[in-house]
């Protein structure tokens, strides 16, 4: 894998990088480290994490994901300077009032805050991408599908955002910053403000980018493009739905065994395990066994050759999976599959959106 580098920073890192938001949940210490070991071997360098992990997120594991990468970096203290180390403060309240009280502003001083938590928990003097959650304004995430002007509430601003950020990159905190769960009007708005004030520019968008959920194709693709700014991918596997695990028993909480959608009733909530969604993934994982392929390969390649794509976040619960992610690198996808795939689409729309 060569590396790649995000956007118009200095951060150069595999496309491949190992998400890691099972860890503290559905995946002890022990295991997470063996699984962090086994990415570093197979080359991977790019590790993301955030404050509000593991998932599904609660009171009880708040924090416990970048704890658990603490441990393993005090364990080889070498380990930190062989890795770039994403992380995330939580936007405003999503019904969690464990993190900040609840607040449903994301202020200047809890960036701050959340920054030396993040660094006191990974045991790292410095933060190579530091990332907004989700936007700290009203703006359709989350599956939510429209925006309503009429749920906009006074925020602190975009600008003062930034300057936080600003802050912590002078301090030595943090190196470059970063979007997550973005839009379009968004990264431009950031972009704009800091090239208006000579703040820090944004390096990276994570947003879902996969089969299910091609959103990202509707125009935030011509904006990174455009403004060179690097999209990192997550959920490339739809949570799971893409792998073919649940084609046949669907999201059966009697089946906690095939996943988190089956496990955690919390998941089923939410845009993955709709309906239509599952009917999707059964069409791409169908095509994918009519190829010879199998439905993760297909998946996963479809991310992996993307020139959208900066570096696919993966997740996985086991160093098996890690390896069956990994060595999907090497798959193709032929020009009359790609049609095929964009068939599918076009009948089934983005359903995990």
């Amino acid at each position: 894998m060569q590396h790649v580098t995000l956007g118009r920073c200095d951060l150069n890192v595999t496309p491949i990088c190992l998400g890691t938001m099972t860890f503290g949940e559905q995946v002890g210490q022990d295991a997470a480290h063996a699984i962090l070991d086994r990415a570093l071997a197979l080359g991977i360098n790019f590790i993301d994490t955030a404050e509000m992990y593991s998932v599904p997120p609660k009171r009880e594991t708040f924090g416990v994901t970048e704890t658990i990468l603490g441990h393993w970096f005090a364990k080889r203290p070498e380990l930190r300077r062989q890795v770039v180390m994403a992380t995330k403060v939580a936007g405003p309240s999503r019904n969690m009032d464990w993190i900040r009280g609840g607040a449903a502003d994301l202020k200047p001083e809890h960036i701050v805050q959340a920054c030396e938590d993040s660094l006191r928990r990974l045991q790292t003097d410095v933060i190579d991408l530091y990332q907004i959650h989700w936007p700290n304004r009203n703006a359709p995430a989350f599956g939510a599908l429209y925006f309503d002007p009429k749920r906009d509430v006074e925020q602190t601003s975009i600008e003062a955002q930034l300057r936080a950020m600003e802050t912590l990159v002078k301090a030595g905190k943090i190196r470059h910053v970063g979007l997550s769960n973005e839009t379009p009007w968004g990264l431009m708005a950031f972009l704009r403000e800091a090239e208006r004030h000579g703040l820090p520019r944004v390096a990276t968008v994570q947003n879902p980018y996969g089969l299910v959920n091609r959103v990202a194709d509707n125009g935030l693709d011509e904006v990174l493009h455009r403004e060179q700014v690097g999209l990192l991918a997550y959920s490339p596997l739809g949570f799971g739905s893409l792998t073919g695990k649940y084609d046949d028993l669907g999201f059966s909480p009697d089946h906690p065994e095939l996943g988190r959608l089956a496990k955690f009733a919390s998941m089923r909530a939410q845009r993955w395990a709709r309906a239509e969604a599952l009917v999707a993934a059964r069409r791409y994982n169908a095509l994918a066994r009519a190829h010879g392929l199998t439905p993760t390969q297909l998946a996963l390649a479809y991310c992996y050759r993307s020139w959208r794509v900066a570096s696919t976040i993966i997740g996985v619960t086991s160093v098996a999976q890690l390896d069956e992610c990994v060595a999907a690198w090497g798959t193709q996808l032929s020009p009359e599959l790609l049609k095929a795939i964009d068939a599918i689409r076009w009948e089934n729309r983005d359903p995990a959106q």
